[in-house]
């Protein structure tokens, strides 16, 4: 079974080699239909630190790393401006 890889923005980057990414989806509400969209908050382990708060990255399902840490951060998709950095 391929493991899945989604992409997310970063949220957190406070604890070390673990950061916080927010993934979107878009779901359908099954009474009224209705397009929502939702996010999830996956926490990823980041080896090296590279990744920082604004950046958008990729992430691929792990075996478990600790109580909540199943995800590991693939690469750095984009950069944040450090305006935008600061704005976070």
């Amino acid at each position: 079974m391929p493991k899945k890889i989604y992409t997310g923005k970063v949220i957190s980057d406070r604890m070390d080699k673990t950061v916080v990414v927010a993934v979107k989806r878009l779901v359908q509400d099954q009474r009224y239909k209705k397009t929502i969209k939702k996010i999830t908050k996956f926490k990823a382990h980041d080896e090296t630190n590279k990744a920082k708060i604004g950046d958008t990255v990729s992430i691929v399902e792990t075996r478990p790393l600790s109580k909540e840490k199943r995800w590991a951060v693939v690469d750095v998709i984009q950069s944040a401006s450090p305006a935008e950095r600061i704005g976070e």
